[in-house]
């Protein structure tokens, strides 16, 4: 089961007696961008009280920590909110000897071959040999000391992806994050001595291990491992950072602990969603998941969507991939917006913000990079983000293309599903925009790199359209957005859905902004550039009028369905808005939307079936997307398209449960607008405008309904 906090997580559990735990941490990239593991610690109690019949592993929800029990035994398990620290409260009734024994699969260099490419930057054979460099691991004292500090003098996947992409005339203006980046940690108990270094092998792996013993039998026993990631200029510094924390960590723990489960009790507070009867499991499972998304609250990097902080042997996950604890697919480093944007966008309803700052964070960091590949291939202004970007903003080098024909335009990417997709990044700008609207939160750091990636659809565009004829606009006089993308699906688009869509709500939204955020110049130019915005297009089946991807399209690539953009993320179309038939009718007509449809990984059908009020499939969706996972724990669903744990899959169903209970369009809260009346519900969710909404649902009934601040009760609208 998952455990965690701030921007660590564990994956624990007890087999044959010993209890187990991975320890992962944000910003743990090698040379290679992979996000390695921190390793792995394996308990053991001598006698064994884990074989007694009353033996109990509990996820303490409330408290944010693991408790195990067996006989007259427990151990609690919890992570420092407020400070890297993993902490492990042993007591027992009787006297036990205790060995903790760290444990490394990175002991030696790795070569990286076949599959096992995919947990790293390169993804398939390069014409070199890629490896996962051993870490420095060692007693240093009576503590183990271990940690990965990135080689330089070797050239890393940063080094290679800006020579083979040519941004190597501004490598030295370029944000790197793997320069001299540094993660490990220290593990000790009071009373506790070296216990000599073995070998073993787990799932296949081969490991060392360097045990810590006590020095007597004891009742009581507390280990800590504190954990520390950064970039450093030299290796002492990062030792030194090491040590402080790890001396604060053992000053206060009581208060420590007191302030993690405050702070966890807050968390649950926020809000939440708990249905009665047959059904509950969606609930729970809603909860579950919403913990493992809590675990990453204060990582330098965002919570990755192929697996968070919590992927494990990926045997468990796919027989084929017999690889080490550090893989997953889809990359460490790399991001994909698609996938992430599904993570971020429920902590709104939940009103968990501080969750969203290491989303957008990545996203300010990568801007100058962004807007130097506009400037090295195309000479002109603003941010292009395409969909896959590694953390440090240009595209991944394998999607990018390493074999690319002569004379191809060296900022594309040489990619069927990628070419000209680059408006993904509007969803995290509307999401900047939300922060504003929903907490009052000061956008002002936000609002530079907006503008940057609305200049770059508008100088863009207008280049690609002077370079096949005379002119930068159509004949009425607005963007030609081609060749553009309907997300991964539909290709070399004429006037894409997604493209006009995103840029309509996202110039509105900024012209909306109180005027201390925008000069006047720069709402003139954002009102022109929306004026500009050609219309939504529209098509035909069956008589049924429906949205469509694009005016135009070449190929199908993939099988989402951004015809429905325009419902979610976008907004357009939905509940209490116009023309609500039309996106029904996409919904239920349109052949390509009808056969992608699927409860399965990333898709968001249960949301679009919430927004357009569609009780019955929105309500049979979210039983899919809930469902218990073929995994020990219910929430670790997946592989789906990605890995396991799925967190864009999770994200996806908290969306559309989260839809199914409210809406809202401007001020207007809509309650019920998809919910099943058999549903009965106790629920807390947040609305823009510092607005939280609470009640119960009974046999479809509004009951004890508290909206705050009252003066928007009157903006509350109960569907019926």
């Amino acid at each position: 089961m998952p455990c965690g906090g701030g921007d660590i997580g564990l994956n624990v559990w007890v087999e044959n007696g010993d209890v187990l735990f991975y320890l992962s941490k944000s910003g743990t990239f090698d040379e290679n961008n992979a996000m390695l593991k921190l390793g792995r610690v394996r308990l053991k109690l001598s006698p064994n009280p884990f074989t007694e019949v009353n033996f109990k592993q509990e996820l303490r929800l409330q408290e944010g920590g693991v408790r195990i029990t067996g006989g007259n035994t427990q151990i609690n398990l919890w992570v420092d909110v407020f400070h890297p620290v993993v902490h492990v409260d042993i007591q027992s009734a009787k006297p036990v000897k205790i060995t903790a024994a760290y444990e490394s699969w990175r002991a030696e260099d790795r070569l990286v071959q076949g599959t096992a490419l995919r947990e790293n930057s390169y993804k398939v054979p390069q014409k070199f040999e890629v490896k996962t460099y051993k870490d420095e691991i060692g007693f240093n004292g009576d503590e183990v000391l271990f940690y990965h500090r990135k080689r330089n003098d070797i050239e890393n996947v940063f080094d290679y992806t800006v020579r083979l992409e040519g941004m190597d005339s501004v490598k030295g203006q370029l944000f790197n994050p793997l320069k001299n980046n540094t993660f490990g940690g220290v593990m000790r108990g009071v009373n506790m001595k070296p216990a000599g270094i073995i070998s073993g092998n787990y799932a296949d792996i081969d490991y060392k291990a360097w045990a810590l013993e006590t020095t007597k039998p004891v009742r009581s026993q507390h280990i800590e491992i504190a954990l520390y990631s950064a970039q450093t200029n030299t290796l002492e510094e990062w030792k030194s950072a090491l040590k402080t924390i790890h001396k604060e960590a053992v000053q206060n723990t009581k208060a420590d602990l007191a302030k993690t489960r405050d702070w966890w009790q807050q968390f649950w507070n926020r809000s939440y969603i708990f249905i009665e009867g047959q059904d509950s499991t969606i609930s729970r499972n809603y909860q579950l998941f919403r913990y493992q998304l809590g675990c990453n609250a204060y990582g330098q990097w965002p919570t990755k969507f192929n697996g968070g902080l919590f992927t494990f042997d990926p045997s468990f996950v796919d027989k084929k991939y017999n690889h080490t604890p550090d893989f997953r697919l889809w990359g460490g480093g790399t991001m994909t917006a698609q996938n992430q944007r599904l993570v971020y966008f429920p902590l709104f309803r939940s009103g968990d913000f501080d969750l969203l700052k290491p989303q957008f964070d990545f996203y300010l960091r990568s801007q100058r990079n962004a807007e130097l590949r506009s400037k090295v291939y195309w000479n002109h202004d603003g941010a292009c983000f395409t969909e896959q970007i590694e953390n440090f903003g240009l595209p991944n080098i394998f999607e990018y293309g390493l074999k690319r024909p002569e004379g191809y335009d060296p900022g594309m990417e040489y990619n069927a599903w990628l070419e000209y997709q680059w408006e993904t990044v509007f969803e995290f700008c509307l999401m900047m925009l939300e922060t504003e609207r929903y907490e009052g939160r000061n956008i002002k750091e936000y609002v530079p790199f907006i503008e940057s990636c609305l200049t770059f659809f508008d100088e863009h565009y207008q280049q690609l359209a002077t370079k096949r004829g005379t002119k930068p606009f159509d004949e009425k006089g607005n963007y030609v957005f081609y060749p553009s993308s309907a997300a991964e699906t539909f290709k070399m688009t004429y006037n894409s859905a997604t493209v006009i869509a995103a840029l309509k709500v996202i110039l509105t939204r900024m012209l909306e902004l109180p005027e201390a955020y925008l000069a006047a110049k720069q709402r003139e130019k954002w009102a022109t550039m929306l004026k500009r915005i050609p219309p939504l297009p529209f098509q035909e089946f069956d008589g049924h009028k429906t949205l469509a991807p694009a005016v135009a399209w070449a190929r199908i690539q993939n099988s989402e369905t951004p015809q429905l953009y325009p419902v979610f993320p976008w907004g357009l179309y939905g509940v209490g808005k116009p023309d609500l038939d039309v996106a029904v009718n996409t919904y239920r007509h349109d052949p390509h939307a009808v056969r992608f449809k699927s409860h399965v990984g990333w898709r968001q059908y249960s949301i679009f079936a919430a927004r357009l009020g569609l009780t019955e499939d929105a309500a049979e969706l979210t039983r899919l997307k809930f469902k218990d996972s073929n995994h020990r724990f219910p929430t670790f669903w997946g592989p789906g398209f990605d890995w396991t744990p799925d967190h864009n899959w999770g994200g996806s169903a908290m969306i559309g449960l989260q839809e199914m209970l409210m809406q809202t369009d401007g001020k207007k809260i809509y309650l019920l607008p998809a919910w099943p009346k058999a549903w009965n519900v106790r629920f807390k969710l947040h609305a823009p405008y510092h607005t939280t909404i609470e009640g119960v649902v009974k046999n479809g009934q509004v009951e004890n309904l508290k909206v705050m601040p009252e003066s928007r009760a009157n903006d509350v609208i109960l569907m019926k």
